[in-house]
This record gives C-alpha cells, sequence and structure tokens, in this order.
C-alpha cells in the first residue's frame, strides 16, 4: 500500500530461494536508487508517484547485486580500533606514519621521515589527539580536494563539463557521488588516506557522471579514457574506508 509523504515503507521479495526485506520512500529524485548499508538493510528512493508494483520490479532486477553486496559484508573483517597513543599508525595519501609527540608553543601536525608528529605545549589526552589529528585529515583532505580536482577537470577539458562545487564528509559505504538535484559532489574524507592516485580516480568518476547517470559501458569508456588503470586503482580502495 502506498501511504502520503516520505514515510518508510516495507516490503520483500524473493531471489534464489533468499527473501530480500526492503525499505522504500518517494523523494523528490528523478531515477529510482537502491543502497544497501553496512547492516545489510536495503534501502530504495523513488521518484513521486512511482507505483509500489514499479518499486517491487526495480528491486528485483537488483536483486543478485544486493546478494553479491551481502556476501561482502559477511566476510568483511572486522576494521581495527585506531589508537591514539605513541606508536600508533596513520594513513596519509598511501603511506603509513606511526604516531610521536614533540613539545611545542602551539598544537600542530607535522610529517617527517615516516613519523606523524603532534606537536603540543603538554601532553594531550586520547581525545585531545583524536581531535587534533581528525581536524589535521580534514584539513589536509579540503586541501589536496581543491587541488586534484582542479587537475582532474583541465584533464577532462574536453568533455566540456563544469567543476561543481565539492564537499569533504564522513562516508561509510561510498567513495563519492554526484548530486543531479544539488550539482554537488561529495567525496570521502577516508580518501586522504588512501593514494593520490585512488583520490583522483573518485574525482574523475564523479566528474563522468555529469555527462553519463548509469554505470553501463558508455560510462566506463569515459573513466578509462583518463584512467586507463582504473579496475588497478578500484582495488587499491579496498581497504582504506
Amino acid at each position: 500500500m502506498i501511504t502520503k509523504g516520505n514515510e518508510l515503507k516495507l516490503d520483500t521479495i524473493e531471489q534464489s530461494g533468499v527473501t530480500i526485506p526492503y525499505s522504500w520512500c518517494h523523494s523528490r529524485r528523478k531515477t529510482l536508487g537502491i543502497s544497501v548499508r553496512p547492516d545489510k538493510t536495503v534501502a530504495v528512493r523513488v521518484p513521486l508517484r512511482t507505483s509500489a508494483k514499479e518499486i517491487r520490479r526495480f528491486v528485483a532486477s537488483h536483486a543478485e547485486w544486493v546478494l553479491k553486496v551481502w556476501k561482502k559484508l559477511d566476510t568483511r573483517t572486522a576494521p581495527q580500533e585506531q589508537g591514539y597513543s605513541r606508536g600508533a599508525v596513520f594513513l596519509f595519501q598511501g603511506t603509513q606514519y606511526q604516531l610521536e609527540f614533540a613539545k611545542g608553543p602551539r598544537r600542530s601536525v607535522v610529517l617527517h621521515d615516516g613519523l606523524l608528529i603532534l606537536i603540543t605545549p603538554e601532553m594531550p589526552s586520547e581525545d585531545a589527539v583524536r581531535k587534533t589529528i581528525n581536524s589535521w585529515y580534514r584539513k589536509q583532505a579540503l586541501a589536496a580536494t581543491k587541488e586534484r580536482s582542479e587537475v582532474c577537470h583541465r584533464m577532462m577539458q574536453a568533455e566540456v563539463i563544469p567543476l561543481p562545487p565539492i564537499t569533504v564528509r564522513s562516508m561509510t559505504t561510498r567513495w563519492g557521488s554526484y548530486s543531479y538535484r544539488t550539482k554537488r559532489i561529495s567525496l570521502n574524507l577516508n580518501l586522504i588516506k588512501a593514494p593520490v592516485a585512488c583520490l583522483d580516480y573518485v574525482i574523475i568518476h564523479e566528474l563522468c557522471h555529469i555527462k553519463v547517470r548509469h554505470h553501463g559501458a558508455d560510462f566506463w569508456r569515459m573513466v578509462e579514457k583518463y584512467v586507463p588503470d582504473y579496475f588497478v586503482v578500484r582495488k587499491q580502495l579496498r581497504g582504506y574506508i
């Protein structure tokens, strides 16, 4: 039954003997979208006036993909909790750095000789270390994103596409996205931990979506034009999210 507004509705389909429950709601988007969250719940957002029958057909057409994602989630290993004491390892642009502390008049972070050095007037608490390093990561991510997006956009000038505003934020299941509604790109904050080539790939991937909405052959041909080894880079991205 369809109800008014964007209230979540629940439904299920059967695929290969497996029941796939999903939630769905109407939104102002122009296309149907489906996502699988880390807890394996399936969420569907659809344009206004889309019927329940159309939604079921859409979910059924993506059922094999959902089952593959579920399988990956079942086999994933739990990420190790990040430590913030001396010797803890931090990633920055594909390189590992060990945390060290040094005394100085102003709190700051410096990379030197394989070390991520937190300079501070006095020994900080673990919470202060976490906040300082997270703030440093965000600042570095914003600077790197601005620089690399301009480089990638120049590389793709033959496509005659705009360079949209780019937001850097925490994302749990995606490296990036392009919104046709806001005409804005969102990038995963954790990309600053991956090699620069990975950041470039995600930026180019999302810029390609400005011209091609789907992930069909045309889309990947366009990506390959600017990232010939994109399939290698995609493998590198695993483990950084």
